[in-house]
């Protein structure tokens, strides 16, 4: 856990990070990630995001950085499940730039509705002077059952 933690915090320095070392320190974020919006973790949530940050949902809707930490804060969402299927997750690099895309699972309470469904996600990050961030995300309709 202390590699992951590192490679996660520590800025990497282009020159010294392969495409496997910046594959698995993006990995690690993204997941890291799906656990604080679980907990509505503002502040891990704010870290990881970009400042201009956008999400599409398969429906058309965007969301905010602000809006997300918003949601986060005011616990709109209470989460039984909000995680990556094992073995789904795909971290592609290239340069600056990475792409994850991954199945995700999400069941609990949405201002106050059950929800219970998958979807696909893809979650862009790019590698700025203090390390990956998280600038926009793209989530599919929910899976059929």
């Amino acid at each position: 856990m202390l590699v992951i933690a590192a490679l996660v915090l520590i800025p990497p320095a282009k020159a010294n990070a392969s495409p496997g070392d910046d594959a698995k320190a993006v990995a690690a974020l993204d997941t890291q990630y799906q656990a604080a919006v679980k907990v509505n973790d503002v502040a891990t949530m704010n870290r990881i995001l970009a400042d201009d940050f956008v999400l599409v949902t398969g429906r058309g809707a965007v969301a905010t950085k602000a809006d997300l930490l918003k949601e986060a804060r005011e616990k709109q969402t209470i989460y039984e499940r909000q995680e990556e299927e094992e073995g789904s997750q795909k971290v592609r690099v290239w340069g600056d730039t990475a792409v994850v895309t991954a199945l995700l699972t999400i069941k609990g309470v949405r201002e106050g509705k059950p929800i219970d469904y998958k979807l696909w996600f893809s979650d862009t990050y790019v590698r700025m002077p203090e390390g990956w961030r998280y600038v926009f995300g793209q989530a599919s309709f929910p899976l059929p059952k």
